[in-house]
């Protein structure tokens, strides 16, 4: 376990690479794709954690990520023990047509209430995914399988305009791969530990009082 100072630097350093950020600043440089509301509060980007949260952690994520499915369960038990974390769920399909169609998936499976049973099934994988595998996972789920074809239809302009909102805000944030975080007013590119999740989110808050 890292102590408090050595994992601060680590996160220093990755922060001093990309820089800090705040979402006002950053609305000013792009008011169209960086705005808080749309970045905190996309009413199509499903919420985990504590709704009324007093930090968020953003994370955008690509179901075929080895390392989003590693850090998956470790982030769910911070968020869990803090009790006080908002975790807002990008989808950002970036690893190719098939993390696209579960990205879109997992969004139609928001319609019936599912989405986050769709999240989990996929991200609860070790191998890569495939359509087959998908269909298999959700209706293990219980994901309604009819209504999912349906609501990718009836809803489908909706779904690829959240999935395009999250790659412009992903792209205008600098990041490169998944998983990617956005913590209070800091970035955080990669993976971290448990340990530095809690570390960073504790430096959130005080930066948020200041």
């Amino acid at each position: 376990m890292p102590t408090r100072r050595r994992a601060l630097t680590l996160i220093g350093a990755g922060a001093l690479a990309v820089g800090n950020i705040s979402l006002a600043r950053a609305a000013a440089d792009d008011d169209e794709v960086l705005t808080e509301a749309k970045v905190l509060r996309d009413p199509g980007v499903p919420v985990a954690g504590n709704p009324d949260g007093n930090i968020s952690i953003i994370e955008w994520s690509d179901y075929n990520c080895p390392y989003c499915r590693k850090l998956e369960p470790e982030l769910r038990q911070v968020v869990q023990d803090d009790g006080k974390v908002r975790l807002v769920m990008k989808d950002w399909p970036i690893l190719g047509p098939v993390s696209v169609m579960a990205a879109r998936i997992a969004l139609a499976a928001k319609f019936q209430d599912k989405y986050h049973q769709a999240h989990d099934a996929m991200m609860g994988v070790s191998s890569r995914l495939t359509e087959p595998r998908i269909n298999e996972l959700l209706a293990a789920a219980g994901v309604d399988m009819d209504r999912l074809k349906r609501d990718l239809t009836d809803h489908a302009s909706d779904i690829d305009a959240v999935l395009k909102r999250n790659n412009e805000q992903a792209e205008a944030f600098g990041f490169r791969g998944t998983p990617a975080f956005i913590v209070g007013k800091y970035r955080v590119p990669g993976v971290l530990s448990m340990k530095e999740f809690e570390q960073v989110i504790a430096d959130a808050r005080k930066a948020k009082m200041n």
